[in-house]
């Protein structure tokens, strides 16, 4: 008698994505474009038209760019709460 084979699952991997969504219109169609010579990064919206451009370290990805545009963009529209108690 033979044993019986185990299953062999594969877990794909998740890939980072290419598109962001745009904090203004809401649509997936923000691109972040990594100069690495010029240690410079621009981000845009290709449906709205916001842009906005900012010096990257080395080890920033696409990601971390994205999250400095819109640290960027909601920084300006929120107002700061006070903590209650201090």
């Amino acid at each position: 008698m033979g044993r019986r084979r185990k299953k062999v699952i594969h877990v794909p991997k998740k890939k980072l994505p290419k598109f962001f969504s745009c904090p203004r219109c809401g649509k997936e169609t923000v691109r972040v474009d990594i100069l690495r010579e010029e240690s410079n990064a621009a981000v845009g919206c290709s449906s709205c038209g916001l842009q906005a451009e900012f010096p990257i370290k080395p080890a920033q990805g696409d990601v971390d760019v994205y999250c400095m545009f819109t640290d960027k963009i909601y920084g300006k529209t929120r107002r700061s709460v006070p903590l209650k108690g201090a």
